[in-house]
């Protein structure tokens, strides 16, 4: 017995650990700056981190009532009903349970590229078929709605990323209404808010008010430093409210994911801080990288150094793991994390000599 054909499904290709590298290379871990995963450079919000030792002797009950106050409280931030928050383990969960609940087999989903991986991989789970629409480095991977609707063929699913992973260029919101009101009545815009916090555009969550083929995806794993926890949700018109409860599996969410969540949400300060360093970060990163660099608003920059895959190796073997972006068709170009002050300047520094090597 076999698995059936998967020959049309991409596998998706995380940035390296620290621990992998360092046992690869040699190395002493704790002189690792992993800057290749887009992940919170100082960890789990202090509040959440307590919450997870505070309620770790819950674990053997199921996480009826935390799941209950955790949408109700994310409901509230965004002036929602709760029956509109999907709950889930993962921005990449709640993209599942879209796909789960929309694609019919054989239905046509269109995707940015470059683009995250697991948009059509997502679809394909679900027997759903995969075009893409392009942003090109020539236009400075900017997203218009022509970008999208010169591609658009009565798709079932659009998705949108915005800031966009990992180009980090943004979708106005005007632009995102235009695809929605410019595409068929039964085309479900999905738009990925995972890097929301760190631009000040605005979410499109009024939007999900306004129409119903409009859905918005969130995540706990960027501003909130609970990426290992696996938390996110979408924000949806809540006459789906039945369709999410189809869906869900039971209890998808765990106990202390969920407390986790739950304090996050109070810690202002740390997202305060969290969301200040990455803009600093940027903006280091833009006036002393010795190469070419996008405007991103995001908690990255996109950076063309020529070889991508040799950059991101030499600069490993320094200590710094950066994102070679070679998976997202962008060979040319690695991805660098906004780090703490330290890590962006030792990131930058490292980056600079490996670049002189190779140019030299």
């Amino acid at each position: 017995m076999e698995p059936r054909d998967l020959s049309s499904h991409a596998v998706y290709r995380a940035g390296r650990g620290i621990e992998e590298v360092a046992r690869e290379l040699g190395l002493d871990p704790d002189d690792l700056v992993k800057l290749s995963s887009n992940e919170n450079p100082f960890g789990a919000s202090p509040k959440a981190a307590d919450a997870v030792r505070e309620h770790a002797d819950r674990v053997a009950s199921y996480p009826k009532t935390s799941h209950t106050d955790l949408t109700a409280k994310i409901a509230d931030r965004h002036g929602v009903a709760d029956e509109q928050i999907w709950l889930t383990p993962s921005g990449d969960t709640a993209l599942d349970y879209l796909a789960r609940a929309f694609i019919d087999p054989g239905q046509r989903v269109l995707v940015p590229t470059p683009g995250f991986a697991y948009y059509p991989m997502s679809a394909r789970y679900h027997h759903g078929e995969v075009d893409e629409y392009r942003m090109e480095k020539a236009d400075d991977f900017a997203q218009t709605p022509e970008t999208v609707l010169d591609a658009y063929d009565g798709h079932r699913i659009v998705y949108v990323t915005s800031p966009h992973n990992p180009t980090g260029s943004e979708m106005a919101l005007d632009d995102v209404r235009t695809v929605a009101e410019e595409t068929d009545d039964q085309t479900l815009v999905v738009y990925d808010e995972a890097y929301i916090h760190f631009t000040d555009s605005p979410s499109a969550v009024d939007m999900v008010e306004e129409r119903d083929d409009v859905a918005v995806v969130r995540t706990f794993s960027k501003a909130y430093g609970l990426a290992g926890m696996r938390l996110g949700y979408a924000v949806t018109p809540e006459a789906w409210a039945d369709a999410y409860a189809r869906v869900n599996t039971p209890f998808s969410v765990t106990e202390l994911t969920c407390r986790a969540g739950l304090a996050a949400l109070d810690d202002d300060e740390h997202v305060e801080k969290t969301v200040e360093t990455a803009k600093w970060a940027r903006e280091y990163m833009h006036e002393n990288l010795d190469a070419r660099t996008w405007e991103s608003g995001g908690n990255f920059v996109l950076v063309e150094v020529g070889d991508a895959s040799a950059v991101a190796d030499a600069a490993q073997r320094r200590g710094v793991i950066v994102r070679d972006c070679s998976s997202f068709g962008l060979p040319e170009c690695i991805r660098i994390t906004c780090g703490t002050r330290e890590q962006t300047r030792r990131a930058v520094e490292t980056v600079n000599e490996v670049l002189a090597e190779v140019s030299a």
